[in-house]
């Protein structure tokens, strides 16, 4: 299925654990040099997904909203299930208004050897690199929303089920082994409530 030319699935998790392990699944296929960028509202699983992320990854534990410090790395370890895979870094551009304060964190000395996992990047780090997966997370059943004055810094915890649209863009996901990649993940994939061509409001 493609959306204005784009591959896009739709899928469902009914708890946290079950988001963290589609991230996984997701981390297990990605190489250095790629862009995700996290988008949904405050508590809707942004850093719950990072984790799972970090997890496929093989990367050093302990990943949290990297909020106050706008970027944490973590570092492929040795012993894991991925030794030698890319570096994770995390970046939190919530406070990051426009593209050029994106360019004065120097993503660029990091983006060729490292998976660049931008939660709030949307309009903010499109031109980083020619192909990225776009993650938008959603309350399903239209939740409240957290609360907008209080900051994302900590994993989400709750269990309330999320809506996730996965959307693959540019050459790296168009055909061959990123296309067989994204297309061999199977997880829970449903059309319901919505369906994909509906995409996230």
């Amino acid at each position: 299925m493609t959306t204005d030319g784009n591959w896009q699935r739709h899928y469902h998790s009914s708890s946290s654990a079950q988001t963290q392990a589609f991230a996984a699944q997701l981390g297990t296929i990605l190489e250095a040099g790629d862009l995700l960028v996290l988008s949904g509202e405050l508590g809707a699983g942004k850093t719950t997904f990072t984790q799972g992320l970090g997890e496929g990854l093989g990367v050093r534990p302990g990943i949290i909203s990297p909020t106050f410090v706008l970027v944490r790395v973590h570092p492929n370890l040795a012993d894991g299930p991925r030794p030698g895979g890319p570096d994770l870094v995390h970046v939190d551009a919530y406070r990051l208004a426009s593209a050029a304060e994106i360019d004065d964190i120097d993503l660029e000395n990091t983006m060729d050897s490292a998976v660049t996992v931008v939660e709030w990047g949307q309009d903010r780090v499109e031109h980083l690199a020619a192909s990225r997966l776009e993650i938008h997370l959603q309350r399903a059943g239209g939740g409240e929303a957290a609360d907008p004055r209080v900051w994302d810094f900590d994993p989400e915890d709750d269990d309330e089920p999320r809506e996730i649209w996965l959307t693959a863009i540019g050459p790296r996901w168009e055909s061959g082994r990123g296309r067989e990649h994204l297309e061999a993940l199977n997880f829970n994939e449903t059309l319901a409530p919505r369906t994909v061509a509906e995409g996230p409001e």
